[in-house]
């Protein structure tokens, strides 16, 4: 539970860096405001279609009677938009950090700086760096929508589907939400995407706690824009501890002058 608690720890430090250091919560805005635009125009367009989509989707019920119809049309109009949701918050992350590559890169390295030290990234360009970070996201949300896919079958089980099933679906989002956030100072480190999920496995708990908060705040409009500067912050500060170097073992240490 102590790894719980420290997740959560680093989601506040990372907002009262970004409180403290004012102009980079507005730097990091920037991409966040315009992901959130895209998302508020395919979210709506999605809600219309989502009573079509159940009825196409289930035309075995045409024709059952009251209320049997309406309730399993019904159950699956609210398990596809919650599905949808949990989607948009895990691809808002990825598609946020790809607009805002540059931005976050930066806000990072700011806050690497800001605790004593920030490695040197590798020599590569804005646009291979955006590339790389691409198929990642790709790889990470191929994953996750494994996972949501699972959830949702498991949705029509009597009260389980109801109750533990969306309790479980948050926390595996937050895990893979937080896999995302912290591709920036992974990447940076030259730690390649599967390696990173091999650390976070590692350290369950710690994602979790870190995530999962996000996800349900995420939900709330407008709430993603305002903490995604913060979010990226304590993602690094995350990292930070996560990848600590060890400390040399006593053969390997620099022998003292005579």
């Amino acid at each position: 539970m102590r790894d719980l608690a420290a997740g959560v720890g680093y989601l506040g430090k990372g907002q009262r860096w970004v409180a403290q250091h004012g102009r980079w919560w507005g730097f990091g805005l920037i991409p966040a405001l315009i992901a959130l635009v895209l998302y508020a125009a395919v979210l709506t367009v999605f809600a219309f279609w989502t009573d079509d989509i159940a009825a196409w989707a289930t035309p075995f019920a045409d024709d059952w009677g009251s209320p049997w119809q309406g309730l399993l049309r019904g159950i699956f109009v609210a398990l596809l938009f919650g599905g949808g949701l949990l989607l948009a918050v895990l691809t808002f992350t990825a598609v946020t950090l790809l607009i805002g590559d540059p931005f976050y890169e930066s806000l990072s390295e700011k806050v690497e700086q800001s605790e004593g030290d920030c490695p040197e990234g590798p020599d590569r360009s804005l646009w291979a760096e955006i590339w790389i970070a691409l198929k990642d996201s790709v790889y990470v949300l191929l994953r996750a929508a494994g996972f949501g896919l699972l959830f949702f079958l498991l949705g029509f089980v009597p009260v389980i589907g109801q109750t533990v099933i969306p309790a479980l679906g948050f926390c595996v989002s937050g895990f893979f939400l937080t896999v995302e956030l912290t591709s920036v100072a992974m990447q940076r480190r030259g730690i390649p995407v599967r390696e990173r999920l091999r650390l976070l496995r590692g350290r369950k708990l710690l994602a979790v706690g870190f995530g999962t908060p996000l996800v349900l705040l995420f939900l709330i409009p407008f709430i993603a824009v305002v903490l995604m500067p913060g979010a990226v912050a304590g993602a690094t500060l995350l990292v930070r501890d996560l990848v600590a170097e060890p400390d040399p073992a006593p053969g390997e240490a620099a022998a003292e002058p005579a």
